[in-house]
This record gives C-alpha cells, sequence and structure tokens, in this order.
C-alpha cells in the first residue's frame, strides 16, 4: 500500500511525515525505516525507527533505487512500513516519472505487505487518478 503526503516544496510535508512515522512507531508490529536524504532528522526520530541516509550510496537512477528497496527488504522480514522523505530527489525520478516508480512501489507494498508512506513534492495533478485516493495530507 502507499500513502503520500503532496504539496510544493517547503510547505511543511517532512514534519507530518515525521509526526506520522513518531506516532506509527508506538502500535507498530514490526520493524519501521525512513528514507531521507541526509541524517538532518535523526534527532527528530523515534530511536526505534532506523533512518537510513540514501546519499551515501551513490544510486544514479530510479531503477537502482528499485534495487536498493528490494535489498532493504531482503535483509528485513519484519519490514511493516517504510517511510520516503524528499520522494524525487532520494528515488532520482522526476515528476514526469513519478507515477510509474510510484506503481512499482504499489506492486512490492503489496508483494511484500508493506506500506510506503511517502512525501513528494507535487501537486495533486502531477499524480494519475489511481493515486489521488491515496493522499492522506495535501499541503
Amino acid at each position: 500500500m502507499i500513502q503520500l503526503i503532496v504539496g510544493e516544496k517547503g510547505k511543511g510535508k517532512t514534519k507530518v511525515l515525521l509526526d506520522k512515522v513518531n506516532t506509527e512507531v508506538k502500535t507498530a508490529h514490526g520493524s519501521i525505516v525512513y528514507l531521507d536524504k541526509s541524517t538532518k532528522h535523526m534527532y527528530e526520530l523515534n530511536n526505534k525507527v532506523r533512518l537510513i541516509d540514501v546519499s551515501g550510496f551513490d544510486l544514479a537512477s530510479s531503477g537502482e533505487f528499485v534495487g536498493f528497496i528490494y535489498g532493504i527488504l531482503s535483509q528485513d522480514h519484519d519490514l511493516e512500513q517504510m517511510y520516503l522523505d524528499s520522494f524525487l530527489k532520494i528515488s532520482m525520478t522526476d515528476e514526469a516519472s513519478a507515477n510509474a516508480l510510484l506503481e512499482k512501489l504499489a506492486e512490492i507494498g503489496e508483494k511484500f505487505n508493506v506500506t510506503f508512506v511517502i512525501s513528494i513534492s507535487v501537486g495533486v495533478d502531477a499524480l494519475s487518478e489511481k493515486f489521488k485516493e491515496n493522499i492522506i495530507a495535501e499541503l
């Protein structure tokens, strides 16, 4: 499953994402991973959430990003939720290709029973109709 937090850059999506992960970790039965472009938010996350700084892995394409996601899933069979901040930047994609990548993540989520909560800097109009029902916050 995919949940989206959408809006223009600088509108407060990260704060919404951090609040959600810190609330969800209290009732989660499995593990939670938070992917970000830096470690800037390390001290804002509950210590039970695993923060991964994607910038240290030199990903060059969205295909490599998908492989990176599969690698995380292969190492953690109890993974319940994955939070992706600054989605376009960490996934090495752009607004035009975002819907295809979201579709791939939706397939991965269904297959491995993982919920992806994604902060993405696009307007609602940039999303395909399929994903508009997955918006949990619009800023």
